[in-house]
């Protein structure tokens, strides 16, 4: 018997992005401009071009990383055991990133906690109710897009408090003259930037289907879902991704009042995006 003929939005997917070598012109090409960019505007922490080779290299970085996984993704779901470590793997280099961008000294690993607290919740709470099963492909899809936003919303909680803490130190000082705790005086400045970490998931949610079509939108439509599927599960990844960036956000703010994480003892220099010690 003939095989079904494809649907349209089949066909529109295997033709959107073929695999030859105009794709990897424009991807050279597109890199080439984001590095040279970032050059000449001298666009990093200390105004020199060193962030420019870090556009490069997470360039080729992805492409090395995305190679790989798209050969090993359908082997590791055969077995749980795979499955388990793949996604602990994608946890640990998350933490580390995450860690590292926040502060360079050996308080990093605290990142830990607001991934952990944001991301372990909700994926438990999706497989216990069955919305997504334990042992199948659509786990590891789901776990990394809800890590990939832990991610970012501790890293941009985390470097706007403490950004803060050392700017405003004076006033740190000035509300524990006034009897406040360490721990409270420090939320007290912290809080207002820390949760800038937020707006950009909100600024997504917000817009989402007037601005811009996030990719589970787009994947499902050009798989060959219907609208509305399509539009439920985007619903879903959004929603899901504002708890678990809240939490986030609400844990590294915690951690950074508490002294737990901190820029004290780096030195001046070390790691990208490394500023002087906060207080």
């Amino acid at each position: 018997m003939p095989a079904p003929p494809a649907t349209p939005l089949a066909a529109d997917a295997q033709v959107l992005l073929p695999v030859n070598l105009t794709l990897g012109a424009v991807l050279a090409v597109l890199l080439a401009v984001a590095v040279t960019v970032v050059a000449c505007a001298r666009l990093s922490d200390d105004g020199s071009r060193r962030r420019a080779r870090s556009v490069a290299t997470a360039g080729l970085r992805a492409a090395v990383q995305l190679a790989a996984v798209s050969l090993l993704i359908g082997w590791v779901v055969r077995s749980g055991w795979l499955l388990l470590a793949f996604l602990a793997l994608m946890y640990a280099v998350a933490v580390r990133t995450a860690g590292r961008r926040v502060t360079p000294n050996a308080t990093w690993w605290w990142a830990a906690l607001p991934i952990a607290a944001g991301v372990f919740p909700v994926v438990a709470a999706l497989v216990l109710t069955g919305l997504v099963p334990p042992d199948g492909i659509a786990l590891v899809p789901v776990t990394g897009i809800l890590i990939g936003g832990a991610l970012t919303a501790t890293v941009l909680g985390g470097r706007r408090a403490l950004d803060e803490l050392r700017t405003r130190h004076g006033e740190v000082e000035a509300a524990m003259a006034l009897g406040f705790l360490d721990r409270d005086a420090r939320l007290e400045i912290a809080r207002p930037a820390a949760s800038d970490a937020l707006l950009p998931g909100l600024d997504q949610t917000r817009t989402v289907g007037l601005v811009t079509l996030p990719g589970a939108f787009v994947g499902m439509l050009l798989g060959g879902a219907s609208p509305l599927l399509a539009g439920v599960v985007q619903l879903f990844v959004l929603v899901a991704l504002l708890a678990v960036q809240a939490i986030a956000v609400a844990a590294v703010l915690e951690l950074v009042a508490r002294g737990r994480l901190h820029r004290r003892g780096a030195e001046a220099g070390e790691g990208e995006g490394a500023r002087d010690p906060g207080p």
